[in-house]
């Protein structure tokens, strides 16, 4: 006969994101004068409970101290905290339901506003085991029920002893208050729940971490309402992306770790190798040597426009895809270029240092209006068509120059070769791509042909200049102006020093890879790529994948879809479909594109399917990678 078993789960920053009592704060605080002071002292307080530095007790009792809060406020905390349940609970919804019965939710938090929420997710008001508000004859919250042993240190051991429950214990909670009902021998194990909050004291005690219930119900083969296990896709991202994506990708039930700054290949050859989906922005280099260790890598997502620092080619062959973000930070590049064309115009790099140092400059010699001046173009892509239009607008020339036949926006005019835009342009804009046929594109040949006095700008990508020509070419005055943004080599972490050539050059703005470094553009990024990378995981889509053949999906429902992806050679299709046959399986749909490398076969069939045939179709020769979504 099976054991029976219990479930413990704690209600602040487990069941809900939150703490409750920092969002009555909010509502109780408003108008509060010292409400932010008041707000952070309080947060102060639930930390300190929460890790095991303070008591519980004097932890409570301080805070209720701090709120000011009547009966008033406990409705909009309610509605608040309906809107802040944890994603994996609402996820796992019918694992809640389905064992009712035997889920106690044991909060050191208040009864009032803790049965409200539990049983929006059908748990039993009657399982709840929590502290009561004291409250005065005007409704005023004056403290809490001293005789309920949740109120006092050690409350939830006690709060256990006296359930006795039978069968096995398993407690889900952030707080070290959960990890005290392991220590005092009353559950097996102790699960630190992360999707929120972590508290390294807390995770020192676990039994095991837990970064959503998909974990807990996972490692416990339990009913999911996600059909794979997602939190066993681990998601590493690096170089300081934006928060959107930690949330979007956490929320979608991912193990995600973060890092603040790029890694070497030796660092990231030794980290990736149980990751699934890698995130990095543009110092990062993904190279064949890490691809190599990095066994259960299926996705790349590049928050950034550029994709020059992964080797996309052995990304394809190994079966990964590779997603970037080509129109998200188009504005920020575009605006960038425009204010530094008008600084240089108007030689205010200098001028500005100078007033720094104390010297009045004051003189109208080597500054210019942009009004009717002559900008080229190199590149006419998603930044360089903008710049035209905006360029264009405030008085520019627009001349363009690119390899690929592109429409001419508003009065742009084309040319027909880039020596031809060079000797027309008094201003001379890079917007090209990172491929390797575009090194030193602009060297000291392509500089004579410019005009004597010109501005130069690249927004674009280090290695498309020659650094050692601009140098000189803005030594001996060819080069008037220039603005830089990327360099061929860069600083893996901001503690980094810069080390160039361009240093402390005359009428010269050098900014550290800073084009698409916006607000606006960062939280476009944040957003842009994990959908990207959602959809492919979930249907197997591959829309705006810059190495994979793009394919736009449909939601699955009642199939399994198979996803094979191979070497490009005849026939694999046609052995695809005979096994299928062979077990007299049936295909609702099926999609297939190729590129010269790979072919993508998606396959939907019906449900009932034999598991031998997972085997064979994996051992069809030259696949790659194969996976089945349900």
């Amino acid at each position: 006969m099976e054991t029976k078993r219990n479930y413990v789960i704690d209600f602040d920053s487990t069941f809900t994101q939150v703490e409750a009592l920092d969002i009555l704060g909010e509502i109780s605080l408003n108008g509060d004068a010292n409400k932010d002071k008041k707000l952070e002292e309080l947060k102060s307080l639930t930390d300190r409970g929460m890790e095991g530095g303070l008591s519980f007790r004097e932890s409570l009792v301080e805070r209720l101290k701090l709120l000011n809060a009547k009966k008033e406020h406990l409705a909009p905390l309610v509605e608040t905290l309906k809107t802040r349940i944890s994603t994996s609970f609402v996820r796992n919804e019918a694992f809640l339901t389905d064992n009712k019965e035997d889920i106690y939710i044991i909060s050191n938090g208040f009864k009032e506003f803790i049965i409200p929420i539990v049983e929006e997710l059908g748990l039993k008001a009657s399982n709840v085991f929590a502290n009561d508000f004291v409250f005065d004859d005007a409704d005023n919250i004056i403290g809490f029920n001293k005789d309920n042993v949740l109120s006092s240190n050690n409350g939830k051991v006690e709060q256990l002893k006296s359930m006795d429950l039978q069968g096995d214990v398993y407690v889900i909670g952030d707080g070290y208050t959960d990890y005290e009902i392991k220590a005092a021998g009353l559950a097996n194990k102790f699960y630190a729940f992360t999707e929120n909050v972590e508290r390294d004291s807390v995770l020192q005690k676990a039994d095991h971490i837990t970064p959503s219930l998909d974990e807990f119900l996972y490692v416990h083969k339990m009913n999911k309402a996600i059909s794979y296990p997602k939190n066993r896709i681990k998601v590493m991202l690096l170089e300081n992306i934006h928060p959107d994506a930690l949330k979007i990708l956490k929320n979608e039930g991912y193990n995600v770790s973060i890092y603040t700054g790029a890694m070497d290949e030796e660092e990231l050859s030794e980290r990736i190798k149980d990751v699934s989906v890698l995130g990095i922005r543009s110092k990062t280099q993904l190279t064949k040597k890490v691809l190599d260790n990095a066994n259960r890598l299926i996705a790349v997502g590049a928050f950034c426009i550029g994709t020059n620092q992964i080797d996309l080619e052995e990304c394809l062959k190994k079966g990964v895809a590779v997603f970037n973000a080509p129109f998200s930070n188009t504005r920020s590049v575009v605006e960038l270029a425009i204010g530094e064309i008008i600084l240089l115009m108007r030689n205010l790099p200098d001028k500005i240092s100078k007033m720094h140092d104390g010297n009045w400059d004051k003189s109208a010699s080597n500054s210019f209006e942009i009004r009717g001046k002559k900008l080229g173009i190199v590149g006419y892509g998603n930044i360089g068509s903008q710049l035209s239009i905006l360029a264009e607008a405030i008085g520019f020339d627009v001349y363009y120059y690119d390899l690929t036949e592109k429409l001419a926006l508003g009065n742009a005019t084309k040319c027909s070769s880039m020596e031809e835009l060079l000797k027309k342009s008094d201003i001379v804009s890079l917007h090209v791509d990172g491929r390797k046929e575009n090194k030193n594109l602009i060297s000291e040949k392509q500089f004579q042909q410019m005009k004597d006095g010109v501005i130069f700008l690249n927004l674009s990508r280090g290695h498309v200049v020659e650094i050692e020509a601009l140098q000189q070419n803005i030594k001996s005055g060819k080069v008037r102006g220039a603005g830089v943004d990327v360099f061929p080599e860069e600083p893996k972490t901001n503690n980094d020093t810069f080390e160039s050539a361009l240093r402390n050059l005359p009428n010269v703005i050098l900014t550290p890879h800073i084009g698409g470094s916006t607000e606006e553009a960062q939280v476009n990024i944040g957003n842009f790529v994990p959908g990207k990378i959602i959809d492919y995981i979930n249907t197997g889509g591959t829309t705006n994948s810059v190495n994979f053949p793009n394919l736009q999906l449909p939601i699955l429902e009642n199939a399994h879809r198979l996803i094979h992806i191979h070497l490009n050679r005849p026939g694999i299709i046609a052995k695809i479909n005979k096994i299928l046959a062979a077990h007299d399986i049936n295909i609702v749909g099926q999609y297939l594109k190729t590129n010269e490398t790979i072919g993508y076969v998606i396959t939907d069939i019906d449900k009932a399917y034999d598991t031998e045939v997972i085997k064979e179709l994996k051992k069809i020769e030259h696949t790659i990678k194969f996976r089945v979504l349900y």
